[in-house]
């Protein structure tokens, strides 16, 4: 299972995200699953390295994602609009998988 944890602020504010695991939807290279996440993951990193022109501090590892904003990066409009994106793809998954995909939101 992919378990994704969205870290918020107070304010609900995205500040962060954490992926572990494969789904097990399928073999390695057919996994539509973990493809989906994987890119919703990769393209809010790369949206907001580019769009928003910030560079979270990141760690990337077979079955690993990371992502961690600056406090003063959080809620950026660009920014916020990216995360919550991500988030809304990965939720959408989530109810169409959920055997294969978990994700918690949670306030730090």
């Amino acid at each position: 299972m992919v378990r994704i944890e969205v870290y918020t602020d107070a304010a609900g504010r995205i500040h962060g995200f954490a992926a572990k695991g494969h789904s097990g939807f399928a073999p390695h290279g057919q996994d539509i699953v973990c493809a989906a996440v994987s890119v919703l993951l990769q393209t809010a990193v790369l949206g907001l390295e580019e769009a928003a022109d910030i560079v979270p501090q990141t760690e990337i590892a077979d079955g690993h994602l990371e992502c961690y904003l600056a406090p003063d990066q959080a809620g950026q409009p660009k920014v916020e609009a990216i995360l919550q994106t991500m988030l809304v793809g990965l939720k959408a998954i989530e109810e169409a998988y959920s055997d294969y995909v978990s994700v918690q939101v949670r306030s730090t």
